[in-house]
Order: structure tokens, then C-alpha cells, then sequence
């Protein structure tokens, strides 16, 4: 083949990797809506609970902290939700991957979520012990896979 036979191949493979699609490594090119399709729902999900006006229920008020366990439950919830799609969909990302995907990137956006209830609405606060229950739902969810993976063997 001659050097311009190979251009328009090249232009093709670009564009298929970048037209909606995310390398999850050399083998993995799939779209992430296929691969993690209940992670994306409880992702979006936590950001429209997150973020819209709630209504107020005075008997929840009275519950020392219940707020906190509801965010820990959220996160370890969408976090073992991940791991079991991940486990599930045979995918073999390297260790750095999977810590940044499911770990620090939960943990960021909770922070996220945080800044923009602080500085984005009226009707909310940011709190960073949000964060805290967060990033603690985050590490059950990591607990709980490694104690399923322990099962299944």
C-alpha cells in the first residue's frame, strides 16, 4: 500500500473513535451508555435530586443526620450499581483506571454537586459533610465489591 491509500483509512478510524465513543483501551470501544447503562441512570438521577427544590417533610427533619445517610446511601449505591456492570461487562481496565473512574471521579462530582447547590440555587446549601457521607458511600460500594468478588470465586 502506498502512503496514500492509508490516509483515507486513517481519517476513517478517527473519526469512528471519536463520533460519541470513548476508548476504554485497545480492545474496548464501546459506547459508555452501553457499557454502564444503570450507572448513567443513577448518576443523572443524583444530580436531579441533588439539585431541585425539595419539599419539605418536618419528620425527616427530626432524624439526627438522616440526610448524611441518605447521601452515603446514594453513592455506595450508584458505586456498587458501576461495579457490577463493570464486573458484569468483562471489561479489564488497569487498577489507575479503575480508581479514577470509580472512586475519585464520584468523589468529585460530589464535590461538584456541592458548589453548585452552594452558588447555583436558593434553595440549597453546600455542605462538605455531604461530601464526607459521599466519599464514604463510595468506599462501601468498593468494600461491597470486594466481598462479592470474594463470593463468586
Amino acid at each position: 500500500m502506498t502512503a496514500t491509500n492509508l490516509k483515507p483509512n486513517l481519517h476513517k478510524q478517527v473519526l469512528n473513535t471519536t463520533s460519541s465513543k470513548i476508548n476504554f483501551g485497545k480492545s474496548m470501544n464501546r459506547n459508555v451508555l452501553k457499557l454502564f447503562p444503570f450507572t448513567t441512570v443513577c448518576v443523572a438521577l443524583i444530580w436531579y435530586l441533588c439539585l431541585f427544590r425539595p419539599p419539605h417533610v418536618s419528620l425527616l427533619g427530626s432524624i439526627p443526620n438522616f440526610d448524611k445517610v441518605v447521601h452515603a446511601t446514594m453513592y455506595c449505591g450508584t458505586c456498587s450499581v458501576f461495579w457490577l456492570e463493570y464486573n458484569l461487562s468483562h471489561t479489564k481496565w488497569s487498577k489507575l483506571k479503575q480508581f479514577l473512574v470509580a472512586i475519585v471521579s464520584p468523589i468529585i462530582m460530589s464535590g461538584l454537586i456541592e458548589l453548585a447547590q452552594e452558588y447555583f440555587t436558593s434553595y440549597r446549601s453546600g455542605d462538605w459533610m455531604d461530601v464526607l457521607a459521599n466519599s464514604t458511600g463510595v468506599l462501601l460500594a468498593l468494600i461491597n465489591m470486594r466481598i462479592f468478588k470474594r463470593h463468586l470465586r
